[in-house]
């Protein structure tokens, strides 16, 4: 018995080709292999090909993008990536914490690039259930970095480029890390933010340069990340070197405003340090910079001890 509809010379695939169900040529070569890798939520995103209109939901993850030479498949930012220069020119599409969702649809990416803990979840959520292919970026250590530099360069096509930032990025922190091996330790609060006071424990990024750099972190054993604490706690540790930055822009007195307070040893030794913010909180391959200017830092206040000492 024949099944058929209309001209019976039809092939009796046609139908399925024209429904959209014959995915191969029937010469049976497939399509080319999908990009896929483990974002920072140990999630898998596949693209099937390199991506070429992204979002970058950070200034970390874009700073990361022009680090493998992809900067200029970027079509939305939010504020504060200003680096490289050339990111001031991408359209902002947000801040980190309010993302305009309908401007990043509006702009047909093929890969949304999240920040995991700085990026609102029911955001990152809303485009995920949107179809859009969504990486989420969360490096917690030097050696994230360089991952990401490999990840990045894979999902946008410059895979040689992803891994040469990250050998490099890999060469530099291995050199850092043996250059200050054996410095004598020096306590150290460091401080992200002033009202409130916040700083970091030895987990965070900061806190693995601080120990890089042979400083002890007095709020290093703390169980939150980025702990709140308040200015007795700090002036109760008496650390031998007090550091800050800021966010978005630098705020140097931040680090002054500590010199009202005499009697502590930062104080009276003058270890008064600041970093520029963009060297230091952003997880990007110029952490190794502000990672150099923190060792600096604590050279300094180990040669200003008092001989005694």
């Amino acid at each position: 018995m024949q099944h058929h509809s209309g001209d019976a010379r039809t092939p009796w695939w046609t139908g399925l080709l024209a429904a959209g169900l014959v995915l191969a040529p029937m010469s049976g070569v497939m399509a080319a292999d999908p990009i896929c890798v483990e974002d920072d939520r140990n999630e898998r995103v596949c693209l099937s090909q390199p991506a070429e209109r992204v979002i970058s939901l950070s200034p970390h993850i874009t700073e990361q993008l022009f680090a493998v030479g992809a900067g200029e498949t970027i079509v939305g930012t939010v504020g504060f990536s200003d680096y490289p220069p050339e990111a001031e020119s991408i359209t902002r599409i947000g801040s980190h914490d309010r993302i305009d969702v309908e401007q990043v649809v509006a702009k047909s990416p093929d890969l949304v690039i999240a920040w995991g803990s700085g990026n609102p979840s029911a955001q990152v959520e809303r485009l995920e259930a949107l179809g859009l292919p969504v990486y989420v970026s969360e490096p917690r250590g030097f050696a994230d970095v360089a991952d990401e530099l490999e990840r990045l360069g894979q999902l946008t096509g410059r895979s040689d480029a992803g891994r040469e930032a990250a050998r490099a990025f890999r060469g530099e922190w291995e050199a850092l890390q043996t250059r200050y091996a054996e410095r004598s330790p020096v306590s150290t609060y460091y401080q992200i933010w002033d009202q409130p006071l916040m700083t970091v424990n030895d987990e965070h990024l900061i806190g693995q340069a601080i120990r890089l750099c042979g400083g002890d972190n007095v709020f290093g054993d703390s169980s939150r990340l980025t702990p709140r604490v308040d200015r007795e706690a700090v002036l109760g540790a008496d650390p031998e070197a007090i550091l800050a930055s800021g966010r978005g822009e630098e705020r140097e007195d931040w680090v002054e405003e500590w010199r009202r307070w005499s009697g502590s040893t930062a104080v009276q030794r003058d270890n008064l340090y600041f970093i520029p913010p963009s060297l230091l909180q952003r997880h990007t391959p110029r952490i190794l910079e502000g990672t150099r200017h923190l060792c600096e830092a604590l050279d300094e206040a180990r040669d200003g001890r008092p001989e005694q000492e």
